[in-house]
């Protein structure tokens, strides 16, 4: 890996820090957010992957952080090489027609370096894959918007998606305390 890729992460990094400090948008009001904290760029948790695609497509209903359901379809599998032994994940998509993977995991570093719930990936078909093979990056795994304000909702991870050991790449734990939602009466 080139220094150019870490320059793209970087970049990547960078953006979503901006976002959040300034972005009407954020889900944490400028003057509470607390910058963003970040393993350092390694290229050992960069995969190109084939997707094994499910011949059959099955929905799954997903818990949210607001003990709500959203549904999924488990579209595909992922499979790598990650501290000398196989991992496993599934790819799921909103619906059929969607090119975009939601990717999401937890691993052995959520609740001590990393958010509790899990962190999520994001695929897609533009920026993420090459013929038949798709980028699979850990450097670019981000924290769901309820780290930073429960008031919004958010998907947890699917058991089938939890690994076994430490993925000490992309963003870590918030730094800052999450935004607790207002009521108004």
């Amino acid at each position: 890996m080139s220094n150019d890729y870490t320059a793209q992460i970087r970049e990547q990094r960078d953006r979503r820090e901006e976002f959040f400090a300034s972005n009407p948008n954020s889900p944490v009001p400028a003057d509470r957010f607390a910058g963003l904290s970040y393993y350092p760029v390694d290229p050992d948790y960069r995969f190109e992957l084939r997707l094994r695609e499910h011949d059959d497509v099955e929905s799954l209903t997903v818990e949210t952080t607001a003990g709500g359901q959203q549904e999924y379809l488990r579209w595909g599998e992922f499979r790598f090489d990650l501290a000398g032994e196989e991992q496993r994940l599934q790819a799921y998509r909103s619906d059929a027609d969607e090119d975009r993977l939601w990717v999401p995991f937890r691993d052995d570093t959520n609740d001590e370096e990393t958010y509790g719930a899990g962190r999520y990936l994001d695929l897609e078909p533009d920026s993420h894959r090459t013929g038949d093979r798709w980028v699979l990056d850990f450097n670019a795994a981000y924290n769901p918007t309820c780290a930073y304000n429960e008031a919004y909702e958010c998907p947890l991870i699917p058991i089938e998606n939890w690994l076994d050991l430490p993925v000490e790449a992309g963003e870590q734990d918030y730094p800052g305390d999450p935004v607790e939602p207002t009521h108004h009466g």
